[in-house]
């Protein structure tokens, strides 16, 4: 979460800049709903382009970690946003919806039972150390080569 701290930071202060010329200079979170809801929802934007896209944010990406279905493929709009509403209840209550997580087998946090979702470590892709002029072809299937 620390990781995603300054990126959603930058996504608040952009969004904030976006409504500057519509709310004059006073711009405060919580002082109108509706300006609470847009800054929300740009918050929400950015969490959900990852997780649709790659299943990964920046910070989830240098954990090598993704977000998943129960299926095992990435989370749908409907369940990013209810993994997006959820995570924020479980970090009100002193952060107990995450700490929860160290009491389950599975590690699951409120957010991601409520959601359908869960996280899982990503498996790193070893590249094979092919001579130059060697075709991805000759490689052997154990090279962990992309094609």
């Amino acid at each position: 979460m620390l990781y995603d701290f300054l990126p959603s930071l930058a996504i608040v202060f952009i969004a904030a800049l976006i409504a500057l010329p519509f709310t004059g200079d006073i711009v405060r979170l919580g002082s109108s709903p509706l300006y609470t809801l847009y800054i929300l929802g740009a918050w929400f934007l950015y969490f959900g382009l990852c997780w649709t896209s790659s299943g990964q944010t920046l910070g989830m990406r240098a954990w090598k970690i993704e977000v998943i279905d129960d299926d095992g493929r990435r989370p749908s709009w409907g369940a990013c946003t209810l993994r997006f509403a959820t995570a924020i209840v479980s970090l009100l209550p002193a952060g107990l919806g995450y700490w929860s997580a160290l009491l389950r087998e599975d590690r699951a946090c409120w957010h991601d039972r409520l959601s359908g979702t869960r996280l899982q470590r990503r498996e790193r892709v070893k590249r094979g150390n092919a001579a130059p002029g060697d075709s991805a072809h000759s490689r052997s299937p154990d090279a962990g080569a992309i094609d």
